[in-house]
């Protein structure tokens, strides 16, 4: 609810006993399926050959940089990211292979307004026909959270990649426009399309994903037996 100051405008709803939140640490998140734990070099080999489980390239078309060719030139790119405080990167482990098997990271972190962005996502073909990648999601949301307590979680994606889309809107993000020009990636324009999860959002998302994640809403050969968004609809 909008308040008013003396001169009778409108100036926002009031926010009392805001403090500015945590900065995000280098924690491990443990899940069901996977965990998060912060991206090393150790992990570089087998998320090498993770990706390369994939037919082709089409995984990298909108990501900002080409294609790893070897695992050195992946490992020197993991260890020249692995340390900094923005983004801050994690890789997803497979409980039951113990293997890391895709990445993605928080980023444009703003600790003074609580807002933070998932970003950098990077899953391989062995997280494809599974949890994994909805419940690594999951991990990231709830940690931003409640344990942070942060106000706005951001996904934002290139305007064409309709993948990404979907993913945004399947996971409970809000579509909130288009930033036409935002950037020039590989050569090619880009317009990005911004989501965004609100902290008001998040207790009626989070019934929603324990729900979907839970294991009796899969069949024994790992089918969900119910959508995400149909849990959603129950919830709301």
């Amino acid at each position: 609810m909008n308040t008013f100051n003396q001169f009778g405008q409108p100036i926002g709803e009031e926010l009392v006993d805001w403090q500015p939140r945590q900065h995000p640490d280098r924690v491990v998140l443990n899940g069901r399926y996977c965990r998060l734990e912060p991206l090393r070099v150790e992990h570089a080999g087998a998320l090498f050959a993770a990706y390369q489980q994939a037919e082709d390239t089409r995984s990298w078309t909108w990501l900002l940089r080409e294609p790893d060719t070897t695992i050195a030139e992946y490992s020197q790119w993991i260890a020249s990211v692995c340390e900094l405080s923005d983004p801050i990167h994690f890789a997803v482990i497979d409980n039951q292979t113990q293997l890391p098997v895709g990445s993605l990271a928080l980023m444009r972190i703003d600790p003074k307004n609580g807002v933070v962005e998932v970003g950098h996502v990077h899953f391989s073909p062995l997280m494809s026909r599974s949890p994994l990648s909805t419940e690594a999601q999951y991990l990231l949301m709830r940690y931003v959270f409640e344990g942070l307590g942060y106000r706005r979680y951001e996904w934002k994606c290139n305007s064409l990649n309709e993948p990404s889309r979907r993913a945004a809107l399947r996971l409970g993000f809000q579509y909130e426009g288009r930033f036409r020009q935002a950037l020039v990636v590989k050569g090619h324009n880009r317009d990005t399309d911004w989501f965004s999860i609100l902290d008001k959002e998040w207790q009626a998302l989070e019934c929603a994903f324990q729900s979907w994640l839970a294991t009796d809403n899969f069949t024994a050969d790992g089918k969900q037996i119910r959508s995400l968004e149909s849990w959603r609809e129950t919830r709301f």
